[in-house]
């Protein structure tokens, strides 16, 4: 059956189940013509038994039926009004009222769907751990067997470092792991940041890739490699990532777009040195750079992990508090802005606002990379502040 027709009945006298049933066949006949005639319905099993319960209270009759359907949603609808219409049963008054119709389907999809959740979460808990376990366990022994110690200095590195052309110089053990997994073997990892005597052997003898992650760590294991060794190519990790946790479409994209070393130093070499003005320098240069006030030094190391920042006039008195996603934004709506501190890194477009405002200081939490710095504004990283011996002071 695809439905069930629920209803209550209520009778002024006291009648029996087949009075109900009887009533509701006898009071029907004829009501929606022979297709929806209830007992032709019966024989065909397209309407099931109609079930009764009934008891008893103050000479009256109540109870609920139950009439299963295997008819469409309008027809089951339309016998659902006519026992609806049901307004005598024997020689009593009587009232029917179709209380739901239940989709039996809608019922078995939901029972279904949580059957299956319960059945795969019995799966995953028995069966799925000790696949993955397996695979996991594979994985490593193979990783395993592809490491191997390098040199006098036991470096890890990928099996095919003595025969390939090229090699790739990574940091680490987890780096070298990472690379094999993605079916690099021509890797080789320092172990450290002294460079070791065998990488600088094999530099002079192979092309070399340096591979380093994208932080600070990586600009300084990369200046030590250059410094020391015969480096061809230089390829980094996005900015603030690993090589031990890059995927390998990652992995792939970062060595794609690699360069010539010779075209690496002359990026550095380019870069201008960034303006930046300490407090130290302000009392070197005899009070022609910029005096911070103690209170606002304290006030810009607080904000680090904000995201905030504060606009200052010249006497150091504050204009307004902004979220920095709004900085550049903000700039061009303020008159005498001074000074502006906050939680975030030095644009070329903050930059860009600052000097058309007339912006004089610029306290950060680090510098961005910027082609252009206006020579008319100092600028102090946070950093700095820390570093400062005597920031209480001016």
């Amino acid at each position: 059956m695809k439905y069930v027709i629920y209803a209550d009945v209520e009778i002024d006298g006291i009648v029996e189940k087949p009075d109900i049933i009887g009533a509701i066949f006898g009071q029907t006949e004829g009501l929606l013509g022979e297709d929806l005639d209830l007992r032709e319905l019966q024989k065909t099993g397209r309407i099931g038994r109609i079930q009764v319960r009934v008891s008893t209270k103050d000479n009256k009759t109540v109870g609920t039926l139950m009439v299963p359907s295997n008819l469409d949603r309008v027809e089951t609808a339309l016998i659902a009004a006519a026992i609806e219409s049901v307004d005598k049963i024997g020689p009593y008054s009587a009232k029917v009222k179709v209380t739901k119709i239940e989709d039996l389907r809608a019922k078995k999809r939901k029972w279904i769907i949580e059957r299956a959740k319960e059945l795969l979460r019995k799966w995953e808990e028995e069966e799925a751990p000790e696949s993955r376990k397996l695979a996991e366990e594979v994985l490593k022994a193979i990783r395993a067997a592809e490491v191997i110690s390098f040199g006098p200095e036991k470096l890890p590195a990928g099996p095919e470092v003595a025969s390939a052309s090229t090699i790739i110089v990574v940091e680490g053990r987890a780096d070298v792991i990472n690379l094999l997994k993605h079916g690099y073997k021509n890797v080789i990892g320092l172990e450290g940041a002294t460079i070791p005597k065998t990488i600088v052997d094999l530099s002079k003898k192979k092309t070399v890739i340096a591979f380093v992650d994208g932080d600070r760590g990586g600009d300084l294991i990369l200046k030590n490699l250059i410094n020391v060794a015969e480096i061809d190519f230089v390829a980094r990790a996005p900015s603030g990532r690993e090589v031990e946790e890059l995927t390998g479409k990652e992995i792939a994209k970062c060595l794609r777009n690699k360069v010539p070393v010779e075209e690496y130093l002359e990026v550095i070499r380019k870069e201008k040195p960034t303006k930046v003005l300490t407090i130290r320098e302000e009392k070197e240069l005899g009070g022609l750079g910029v005096e911070i006030p103690g209170g606002v030094v304290d006030r810009a190391l607080n904000l680090a992990g904000t995201l905030e920042g504060y606009f200052y006039d010249r006497e150091w008195r504050e204009i307004a508090k902004f979220a920095v996603s709004e900085l550049a934004e903000l700039i061009p709506k303020y008159e005498e802005i001074y000074a502006i501190v906050f939680d975030g890194i030095v644009t070329q477009r903050v930059l860009d606002e600052a000097s058309r405002r007339n912006v004089r200081v610029i306290i950060a939490n680090r510098i961005g990379k910027v082609a252009k710095l206006p020579e008319d504004i100092k600028i102090v990283t946070f950093n700095e502040l820390r570093k400062t011996p005597g920031k209480e002071e001016g």
